[in-house]
């Protein structure tokens, strides 16, 4: 007599793929919106200038320029706000939206502090550029993937390089002194995206990916080009204390990280 505890059970009549189509499909995910502080705001805004930080030295930096407004936030659903502080930090996984005046240009600038996976950059590149924000120029600042970069480079090497869209190489670039990406790297991700979007929108880019992804070096570096290139007379208020110093010299990287996509 057959043991029905211990005997093998008898082959399955589906094939692995047909069982997958009993299985309902995963819900999609919300949009991404952008929410602003004051309701009464105009529904477009068309800044001079749109300043995208994705790298953790941009994001360091401009999380530090003082003065500059709060006027909104860019949601992405399915990233937690719980644990979030009330006043800004660098440790919040959000992304802000902040304009600062200079001269007489209008300038946004949009922090992104938390991971954002390849399935999800497009649609928030097509929420931030083009919809409620309409700029005339756009400034990506993000960095270098070592897996993406043909040729070695090692910890040591410190530089930042550009890559443009077609309206803004025909015309005086934002960055003149930047070298160009060099042909066979790759760049993917957030940047990307938005970097495609622009040159969808027919809009004036630059891309700007700087190696190492952390560190003191590279955060001069970044820091020099913003307020020589970009933003000439505009104050960063650096204040050496524990948490600043850490990231400062590309010690902690937490909050860049996501509890959706590790």
């Amino acid at each position: 007599m057959e043991d029905v505890l211990t005997e093998l059970p008898p082959p399955s009549r589906f094939f692995l793929e047909d069982l997958n189509n009993f299985t309902p499909p995963a819900p999609p995910l919300p949009s991404p919106f952008t929410s602003l502080s004051d309701p009464n705001s105009k529904p477009t805004l068309r800044p001079s200038l749109l300043i995208i930080a994705i790298s953790t030295p941009s994001l360091y930096l401009l999380h530090h320029i003082s003065p500059k407004t709060l006027i909104g936030t860019l949601v992405l659903p399915e990233i937690p706000s719980s644990g979030n502080s009330v006043d800004p930090s660098l440790k919040d996984k959000s992304c802000n939206l902040y304009t600062i005046n200079h001269g007489n240009k209008s300038v946004i600038l949009a922090n992104f502090q938390y991971a954002v996976s390849s399935e999800r950059a497009h649609a928030i590149a097509k929420t931030l550029i083009g919809e409620h924000i309409i700029p005339e120029r756009v400034l990506i600042l993000d960095s270098v993937q070592s897996r993406n970069f043909r040729g070695r480079i090692s910890t040591d090497d410190t530089f930042a390089m550009k890559l443009e869209t077609s309206v803004e190489r025909n015309g005086v670039p934002l960055l003149k002194n930047m070298k160009y990406f060099p042909s066979g790297s790759v760049v993917e991700g957030l940047g990307a995206a938005l970097l495609g979007r622009c040159q969808m929108k027919n809009i004036k880019a630059t891309l700007c990916v700087s190696w190492p992804e952390s560190g003191g070096s590279v955060t001069s570096v970044v820091k020099d080009l913003l307020l020589k290139d970009v933003l000439c007379g505009v104050e960063v208020r650096i204040d050496a204390n524990g948490e600043d110093e850490g990231l400062r010299f590309g010690h902690t990287n937490h909050y860049l990280d996501s509890e959706l996509y590790t």
